[in-house]
């Protein structure tokens, strides 16, 4: 095999994470060396980190759409304010001993709600999706009682970017008496968002998703919401999280959240025309193939296709070789030979199953990118299919799962 060029490498999985923007790197790097204060000190050092602690969450708030500053949270990371925002509304919601999750959530809600159940005695509704992802209303309406604490319902899916109807969710929790969270990992920097305009208590957000930098995250917590906090200790966080802040990454965290504000009108569209050049270029070479996910309401970037007759951790793996980096599925669930339990809950047809692929664009990626992974896919997928994959069996190239 000839070596690959460096020009000649692909990435293709930003829903696992993201390429550090140069301008967040520059903005945190003085806060490693000459700027390293910490922001509960008294003395000048420490001021100056509080000052870039409090800009940072203004930037994140101008993203949000928040009302206040104050109403952002600083975590490590999108698991650390899924499991805040569950835990703190389980221990406030008094009398109320059920949350309302989808089935097609994050790790992060859904091995907690596992938790919770065999722990706590915790009541957890897990509420079903269609074959394009999206929630039935109808199940969501049923279970939302004055029993319920917290409904946790992502914005948009991590494996196929079907996006919810997150405003709709939120007030329907709201007249219930329930606290509504949501997990915008993938949805923030990708959507516009305005949370004074909605219903919404919580929200979960990571840095490395939006081209920031890694163990850095933030959870939104509403104005006048009742809290617990998760970790205890200092008065960091306004008392709601303990812990010397990690202002490079808070810092970083804010160039990104400022960045992705003033460019995602733009950026958006291009990257829809990428991925749907993507799609249109695998679905015409590849015969037996199923795209999953809302046509209509899906993120912009994120492309979730099914090949028959392959297993996607060998397709991963031989693109990988050809330089080209892609996800058999959400990057905490990857190495397990065990099927997205996001296509399960979607129905996606047995014999297609094992070979689902998701490919996830950034501002980063250009047609190259496409042409390159076009002149690779389909051989790779000949290859695995071999002999035992007889050409009567294909379906039509086209064929979408819509």
């Amino acid at each position: 095999m000839k070596p690959i060029r460096r020009d000649d490498l692909v990435y293709l999985d930003n829903n696992a994470t993201t390429r550090a923007d140069p301008a967040v790197v520059a903005a945190m790097l003085p806060h490693f060396s000459e700027r390293f204060g910490n922001p509960s000190s008294a003395h000048g050092f420490g001021a100056g980190a509080r000052e870039a602690v409090r800009f940072a969450r203004r930037q994140v708030q101008a993203l949000l759409g928040a009302a206040s500053e104050q109403e952002i949270l600083f975590t490590s990371g999108g698991s650390e304010s899924d499991n805040t925002a569950i835990l703190s509304a389980v221990d406030v919601m008094a009398g109320r001993n059920e949350v309302i999750v989808s089935a097609v959530e994050h790790p992060a809600v859904l091995s907690l709600c596992h938790r919770l159940e065999a722990r706590r005695g915790i009541r957890v509704h897990r509420i079903p999706v269609d074959t394009l992802g999206q929630l039935d209303l109808d199940a969501y309406r049923a279970v939302l009682s004055e029993r319920t604490a917290v409904v946790s319902i992502m914005w948009a899916n991590n494996e196929t970017g079907t996006i919810f109807p997150i405003d709709d969710l939120a007030e329907m929790a709201k007249k219930v008496g329930a606290l509504f969270h949501t997990d915008a990992v993938q949805a923030a920097g990708r959507l516009p968002l305005d949370l004074k305009a909605t219903a919404i208590d919580m929200l979960s957000l990571s840095a490395h998703k939006l081209h920031g930098p890694k163990g850095v995250g933030m959870l939104y917590v509403r104005h006048g919401c009742p809290f617990s906090p998760l970790i205890y200790g200092g008065r960091q966080e306004r008392a709601r999280r303990a812990g010397t802040e990690n202002v490079p990454g808070i810092v970083g965290l804010g160039q990104a959240a400022e960045i992705a504000r003033i460019s995602v009108s733009e950026d958006m569209p291009r990257i829809t025309r990428l991925r749907d050049r993507l799609e249109r270029g695998l679905l015409q070479s590849i015969g037996g193939a199923l795209i999953n996910g809302d046509p209509s309401r899906r993120l912009a970037n994120t492309s979730n296709i099914a090949f028959e007759g392959i297993e996607s951790e060998a397709f991963v793996a031989l693109l990988d070789r050809q330089g080209i980096a892609c996800s058999s599925g959400s990057a905490c669930s990857s190495g397990s030979m065990e099927p997205s339990h996001v296509l399960k809950a979607m129905m996606v047809p047995q014999d297609f199953l094992p070979g689902a692929v998701r490919f996830s664009l950034s501002r980063d990626n250009n047609e190259a990118d496409i042409d390159r992974l076009l002149s690779v896919a389909p051989d790779v997928v000949a290859s695995l299919r071999g002999q035992t994959f007889e050409a009567s069996v294909l379906q039509p190239a086209g064929l979408a799962h819509v």
